[in-house]
Parts: C-alpha cells; sequence; structure tokens
C-alpha cells in the first residue's frame, strides 16, 4: 500500500481517520515513496532558527552525510506516523507476530526484584510500537508524556498509547505518580532527550557537548532502588520491528562525587550509541543543544506542547 503523506500532512484530524480506516484492512507492509518530498517540503518551511543540519554539524557526523541524514530522518518519521496508526488497528497477536524481542529477559529479571522498572529510551527508531508491544509480552508500563496543543490529536495518540493496557501520565505534577508506581513494582517509560528548562534539568554531554537534560532518573532509581532498563525498536523491513532491550545501566558507587550527574550521563551515553549506528532515526529537528543561558526560550518542536515545563515535580 502506497499513501500519500504530503496530502496527509496538511489534512488534520479528518485525514487520520481516513487513513485509520484503510489502514484497519490493510495486510501488506506499508510504502512511503513520497515521503522524501514531503521531507524536502517541510525543510524548505521550517523556520530559519531551527534546521535540523546544524544539529548534525554539532554531533560532527562528516559534511557529505548530513543531507542524506536529514532526508532519511524526515522520511522515518513519516513513516513511523502511519506505522503507529496501522499498529493501532493491530489485535495483539497480529502485533506480537510482527515483532521480535532482544533481551526482555532483562526487563523481566529487572521486575522480579520489585521496587519497580524506568524504561529510558528517546525520539528513536519506533519507540511508540515498543510500548504498545512491551504491555503484551512483559506487562503495561505507565508512559510519560507531554500534552500536544491539538486536542484532537492528543486525544487520538492517547487512545493508541492505551490500546493494549499502557496508561499515559502528563508531564506536570507526575513525581508522585512515578513514585507510586515503581513502590508497586511496575515499569514507567520515559524520553530523555529533549532539551528541559525546569530547575531539575543537569547538563551532560551528548554527542561531545552539554545538553539539558532530566536528571529525574537518575534521582528516582537512585532513591527507589528500581533497575534503569534502555530499549530501542529497531526496524527489520517488511513492516516488522526488533525490540531491543539492553541491560540495566549500572548505578554509580555510594561515594561517587555526583551519583545523579553520573548516572544521566550513563543512560544517555547508551542512546547516543544507537543514534550513532542508525542516525537517521532519531528526531534531529527537536534543538537539542543549546547554550546554558537559553532559559526562558520556548521550544517550537515537531509535536509542540500545551504546557510550558514546569519548575518542579515532573519528568
Amino acid at each position: 500500500m502506497t499513501l500519500p503523506i504530503a496530502g496527509f500532512c496538511s489534512s488534520g484530524i479528518l485525514g487520520i481517520d481516513g487513513v485509520c480506516t484503510k489502514l484497519k484492512y490493510q495486510s501488506s507492509p506499508i510504502h512511503i515513496t513520497p515521503a522524501i518530498t514531503c521531507s524536502q517540503r517541510t525543510m524548505n518551511r521550517s523556520p530559519p532558527r531551527m534546521p535540523p543540519v546544524p544539529r548534525l554539524t554539532e554531533a560532527f557526523f562528516d559534511p557529505a552525510s548530513q543531507r542524506t541524514i536529514v532526508r532519511g530522518a524526515f522520511a522515518h518519521f513519516g513513516h513511523l506516523l502511519f506505522e503507529l496508526l496501522k499498529f493501532s488497528t493491530l489485535s495483539p497477536e497480529a502485533m506480537l507476530a510482527r515483532v521480535e524481542f532482544e533481551g526482555d529477559e532483562r526487563a523481566r529479571l529487572a521486575y522480579a526484584r520489585g521496587k519497580g522498572v524506568l524504561f529510558v529510551t528517546g525520539h528513536f527508531g519506533f519507540w511508540e510500537l515498543q510500548a504498545m508491544v512491551h504491555a503484551l509480552q512483559l506487562q503495561p508500563m505507565a508512559v510519560v508524556a507531554r500534552t500536544l496543543d491539538n486536542r484532537a490529536l492528543n486525544a487520538l495518540l492517547e487512545q493508541i498509547r492505551q490500546r493494549t493496557g499502557n496508561t499515559v501520565i502528563y508531564r506536570r505534577g507526575t513525581i508522585r505518580r512515578v513514585m507510586r508506581l515503581l513502590h508497586a513494582g511496575q515499569g514507567v517509560g520515559v524520553l530523555i532527550d529533549q532539551h528541559i528548562q525546569s530547575r531539575d534539568a543537569i547538563y551532560v554531554d551528548f554527542f561531545g557537548r552539554p545538553a539539558a537534560t532530566t536528571s529525574v532518573v537518575a534521582t528516582l532509581a537512585l532513591r527507589t532502588g528500581a533497575r534503569v532498563v534502555p530499549l530501542f525498536a529497531l526496524p527489520l523491513g517488511g513492516g516488522r520491528y526488533r525490540m531491543v532491550y539492553e541491560p540495566p545501566v549500572e548505578p554509580p558507587s555510594s561515594d561517587a562525587a555526583d551519583a545523579i550527574h553520573e548516572f544521566t550521563q550513563r543512560c544517555t551515553d547508551v542512546l547516543e550509541m544507537y543514534v550513532r549506528r542508525n542516525p537517521e532515526l532519531w528526531l534531529w529537528m527537536h534543538r537539542r543543544w543549546r547554550d546554558s543561558g537559553q532559559t526562558g526560550e520556548t521550544e517550537r518542536n515537531m509535536f509542540p506542547a500545551t504546557e510550558p515545563d514546569a519548575p518542579s515535580d515532573e519528568i
């Protein structure tokens, strides 16, 4: 099935309803041949202050490969959108038939400790699909998310995320809820690759440059004893995916000078390893690196939030 991304990009929620109806009865893999055309248009419309190529320069990729990576990233996120919509129409059995798992025993062992599990990843690969099938293969998790500007799209995405039993926790005021879930031995999924401006932000190296990152994952893990398990969803082709669970991130020693910073850096290092391997699968459109003095700037990213970053009690 070939889908016209360029037309869909401007069709809004009504277009999504129509696409979902078509995808429900589509059994063959999705082919998005016009994705590059849509990517070029999106790049041309991007505000001058947020072009993706400088982020690739900051990450020290070879200049000759930057255009290829940017085009691949835009095409990937178009593909991700349609695959997410398609997945939302499948039965649980059909979802599991399209994926394979690697290292899921690590997650089982982490759950078995009874102290909860913090699953960390980034806007990389097919992370939304992984959360859906995680609930089927292991057990449902709570997913920390930001609210979208478009209420209809936010409601649709929330419905998709909860399709297999997961719950969504919106970022404002999440700490107490996450603590309760961890104490109950449950899992919580957190994306750690976006710039944040709250007082909980700390700067760790990402591709050799300081990037403001949430410290809450490290803080909660050190406070509760919860394991931190990185996970990543990689495409295999033909509409199939590999869901990878990395070994738990080891906490720093008790005498570490700055355990929270060191723990956060270790989590970020795992994400960077995956982005280096497959740079076209990461969200380069996001302004990940910023000067530390720019505390009042509001991010204009791919999925803008209705809420500004809260000063505390959020991830």
